[in-house]
């Protein structure tokens, strides 16, 4: 019991308050911009944050070091948290965003191979080849003229999808380059301090700034701070220090599917017959790639 609790529920846990992220943006963006709303939640965040790491005593990193969580940051959570929010308030499923970006695995690997030099073995191939064929039957069908009525993809919602995907995997390339082996409050605090600049600049450049403090936003703001940012952050703290973090990159590739049941459940986000087929071979994909062999 012992053993099945660590090593599944609490990797399975911190797979599903990352998945609620999707849900959580599409509840609150109704009532504020985009880049308003991500103001909003990582100023929030940053002051919850900064009250934690001074209470751990957190470690500091010097200025290089700060300066590579920085772009760390900017890719990680400005430029992908930026663009899903955006290819959501354009109108994509949640279920489809998070299927898009899910792909992460499969470019961080292709990029690996090309910036890192990194080795990529037979299976992981396959399981990049299936990825993408997976996505491209998901489009072909929510671009195709038997597409479900308000599917919401356009081609505007599936550049920010494809400019999510690209942040995170590049964000991750880069981190694994550069790591500073920082502190990972003080690290955390750093590169949402940077993906907010960023917000700010979008926020006061592009939008309006207009907020509708609905009690709908009020409860979503709650939930993207307390239950991703700042509750999914620790929970993945405690994973690494408890050495299991392999499992949840392992559980990572559940996120589409776990998203896409919330969305319809919530939403009624529908996946015609094509779309699940093509979820399916995606999402088995991002597992070939994943999910390594115990070694014998």
């Amino acid at each position: 019991m012992h053993s099945w609790f660590y090593s599944f529920f609490i990797p399975a846990l911190f797979v599903w308050l990352w998945s609620t992220g999707f849900i959580g943006a599409k509840y609150g963006l109704p009532f504020a911009e985009p880049f308003t709303l991500l103001l909003l939640r990582m100023l929030i965040t940053l002051a919850l944050l900064a009250g934690l790491a001074w209470f751990l005593k957190a470690r500091w990193p010097g200025w290089r070091g700060a300066g590579h969580l920085a772009i760390t940051g900017l890719l990680v959570h400005g430029c992908y948290l930026g663009a899903v929010y955006y290819a959501i308030d354009e109108g994509m499923a949640a279920g489809i965003v998070s299927l898009i970006v899910g792909l992460q695995p499969l470019v961080t690997s292709g990029v690996a191979v090309l910036v890192l030099k990194e080795s990529v073995s037979g299976r992981q191939w396959l399981g990049l080849a299936l990825g993408f064929v997976g996505v491209a039957l998901v489009l072909l069908e929510k671009f195709g003229t038997d597409a479900p009525s308000g599917s919401g993809m356009t081609l505007w919602s599936l550049l920010w999808a494809l400019l999510a995907l690209a942040g995170i995997s590049l964000g991750t390339v880069y981190q694994k380059r550069h790591g500073t082996g920082a502190d990972l409050v003080s690290g955390t605090l750093i590169q949402y301090a940077a993906a907010a600049t960023l917000f700010a600049v979008g926020a006061f450049a592009l939008e309006s700034r207009e907020v509708e403090w609905s009690l709908q936003l009020q409860l979503s703001m709650a939930w993207l701070v307390l239950g991703v940012s700042v509750s999914a952050i620790l929970l993945l703290m405690w994973l690494i220090r408890q050495g299991a973090a392999s499992q949840v990159a392992s559980l990572f590739y559940l996120v589409p599917p776990v998203t896409a049941t919330q969305a319809y459940l919530l939403f009624d986000e529908r996946l015609g017959g094509l779309a699940m087929v093509g979820g399916i071979v995606a999402i088995t994909g991002v597992a070939l790639v994943v999910v390594r062999k115990k070694p014998a």
